[in-house]
């Protein structure tokens, strides 16, 4: 099975104004991202879909494989959606977000293998465990809850499952009680082609979850568990926190 990486790339950004483009480390956020990803060792290849000339140029500077995709589309998916009909060669395509700049390649590598393991699958993603009570409650840290096949039942922003009876003892419960949903995803090449025939579902339209859209149509989604994952960069305060990490890699032992 060939899979490739494809990080979809947009120049606005609400609360931390083309953010892909902050370069105080010395790289844009965006090539960081390309950069992790090339550690991940079972893709053919990575493809950065943009919707700006801008981007196009930063990322033929550092090297990488731009494709201009449709400044109107709705969402990253749809993004990858435009590389897949291109890539009749590729059976799996994997969702990298641009603002990612230190996600592991061995995660990469193990959402890919997730969709292998079970051809009835059509899109894999990763989630890890919920051990602070404040990221449970925050509406922007998306929950997700697993089948015993390991398949989702149901994403939220909201806490679910939800404790009748609270215990602090919950949050270190294992197997973990509740699970961040990471925001990676392996799709098979069909079902990216059969996304435009998918119309918005009603629990998408009031969760604003892309992935109930394919919940709601009747669509298996697998879910991994890994340990932890770094936090993607969505205020200055995420970047501030990064260049510190980045400036300690730095600094010579």
């Amino acid at each position: 099975m060939i899979g490739e990486i494809v990080i979809p790339a947009r120049l606005a950004s609400t609360r931390l104004p083309e953010k892909l483009l902050l370069c105080e480390t010395g790289k844009t956020v965006l090539e960081h991202t390309y950069l992790a990803c090339r550690k991940a060792k079972l893709p053919k290849g990575i493809t950065i879909a943009v919707d700006h000339a801008q981007l196009f140029e930063t990322v033929e500077r550092f090297g990488g494989d731009a494709v201009m995709t449709d400044v109107n589309a709705q969402s990253g998916t749809d993004r990858i959606a435009e590389v897949a009909r291109a890539r009749p060669d590729v059976d799996v395509f994997i969702n990298v977000q641009g603002d990612e700049p230190e996600i592991a390649g061995s995660s990469i590598d193990a959402v890919m293998e997730l969709l292998q393991s079970d051809p009835a699958a059509h899109v894999a993603t990763l989630a890890t465990p919920i051990r602070s009570k404040s990221d449970l409650e925050d509406p922007s840290c998306v929950k997700v809850v697993r089948g015993h096949d390991g398949a989702a039942l149901y994403f939220s922003r909201s806490v679910i499952p939800y404790p009748r009876s609270w215990d602090d003892s919950l949050l270190l419960a294992q197997p973990p009680c509740f699970l961040q949903h990471l925001g990676i995803y392996a799709y098979r090449r069909d079902f990216l082609l059969q996304l435009a025939e998918l119309p918005m579902s009603p629990l998408e339209q009031i969760e604003k979850l892309e992935q109930l859209r394919f919940l709601q149509a009747g669509r298996r989604i697998l879910v991994g568990i890994v340990d932890r994952s770094p936090r993607g960069i969505d205020t200055r305060e995420d970047y501030e926190v990064f260049k510190l990490r980045q400036e300690s890699i730095a600094l010579p032992s």
